[in-house]
């Protein structure tokens, strides 16, 4: 079993900041103490993607030492919106797109975490939240002032630059910590847009007299394009519901300097070996975690066999050639001027021959030509056939 010292180690892998580091130390020295852990989503979108897999890796290292997952879905402040890092005010939903979007976190957020009964808790917030009356609400907000809301750097910026603020949005950081209260967690993860929510809960619970909740920041996780943090209105993401394919496919158009933080965020290591193959590792682990090892190894074989194609089509020689069906040692005599029909044979055998990445070993194979497939032999012959007129 290990000790409170190595779980501690492993839980602040990849963390930006702690507060405090002290009192998650305490919590995990109390024996047999089980941990309440809570991370809060608002379903403001139908899609989980790998910038939310980030916090729900943790989330499930949390599990796996023992503790016990408190998903929050805000259905009710979802009703009320949150300021964006856009510092922009995100439009209020509907009950009916709330309740949609809901549902698809649960089958997603499985994909991650462990969802046994006394592993995993969902709440919606508005089991709390909406029974508070109006006095309720003034009672909660006399707990925050306005300077320290303003603290807040997306309120800060927009108020500087005369940005309208509205009354709800503060009332949205209360609601969110009051969660916390509400659960009685013992320690709250977050990104880092998500910071001053968290401590706000931490007041919170030390006003109702509970033992504050210890605060875990996560990194944001940059989308695709290198610039702004994954989004599915930035369409720089990739879903956790994305097929095999396309999964694999997006991962291998990321940059190479990106690549680095994403091994470090997504699989808590750094890259080896040369860039290309290192990001054929990252796509195919990956998918291999949302899909499966079959569907990983699928993913990578297509995509080679689509990428080498690419490549070679930019090298090969066209070869006007009529349709049908050949052989392939006669199809190889058309295309080239090989010594005699053993050397071609001896090619074939060595597996020095691919149509279409595909690897054809037998000489007596026999091949359908429709125009375009990219015939490869040794390291010399690479012609792209070409239906002739």
């Amino acid at each position: 079993m290990k000790s409170a010292d190595e779980h501690l180690k492993l839980l602040e892998q990849g963390v930006e900041t702690l507060v405090t580091r002290d009192e998650l130390m305490k919590k995990l020295t109390q024996q047999g103490r089980v941990l309440r852990v809570k991370l809060g989503c608002d379903p403001t979108a139908p899609d989980l993607h790998l910038g939310h897999s980030v916090v729900l890796r943790k989330l499930r290292q949390f599990q796996d030492l023992g503790h016990k997952a408190v998903l929050i879905i805000g259905d009710y402040t979802a009703l009320i919106g949150d300021p964006t890092g856009e510092n922009k005010t995100r439009p209020m939903l509907s009950e009916a797109e709330i309740d949609k979007n809901a549902k698809t976190y649960f089958e997603q957020a499985g994909k991650i975490l462990d969802t046994s009964p006394d592993k995993l808790k969902i709440h919606r917030n508005s089991e709390w939240l909406v029974k508070m009356s109006f006095a309720d609400v003034i009672r909660l907000a006399s707990k925050m002032t306005v300077a320290r809301m303003l603290e807040r750097d997306t309120f800060e910026k927009r108020h500087k630059s005369g940005e309208p603020i509205s009354v709800h949005e503060f009332l949205y950081t209360l609601m969110q910590g009051y969660d916390s209260v509400m659960i009685k967690a013992d320690v709250e993860l977050g990104g880092t847009d998500q910071t001053f929510n968290n401590l706000v809960g931490r007041d919170l619970q030390r006003d109702a007299g509970q033992e504050p909740q210890v605060v875990m920041i996560l990194p944001i996780l940059e989308g695709t394009d290198g610039q702004e943090k994954m989004s599915k209105s930035k369409g720089n993401y990739i879903g956790l519901n994305d097929t095999p394919k396309d999964m694999f496919g997006k991962t291998m158009s990321i940059s190479d300097e990106l690549m680095a933080r994403w091994y470090a965020l997504l699989l808590g290591r750094k890259p080896e070996g040369h860039p290309m193959e290192a990001k054929k590792t990252l796509a195919r682990s990956l998918v291999e975690q949302y899909h499966g090892r079959a569907a990983a190894d699928t993913a990578r074989e297509d995509f080679e066999k689509q990428f080498s194609k690419r490549e070679l089509n930019e090298v090969a020689r066209v070869f006007p050639i009529a349709p049908g069906e050949y052989g392939l040692v006669e199809l190889l005599e058309k295309v080239h001027s090989f010594k005699s029909r053993s050397d071609i044979r001896r090619v074939i055998q060595q597996g020095g021959v691919t149509l279409d990445g595909r690897k054809i070993t037998d000489d007596k194979a026999r091949v359908v030509v429709g125009g375009g497939e990219i015939l490869k032999a040794g390291k010399l012959v690479v012609v792209r056939l070409s239906i002739s007129s």
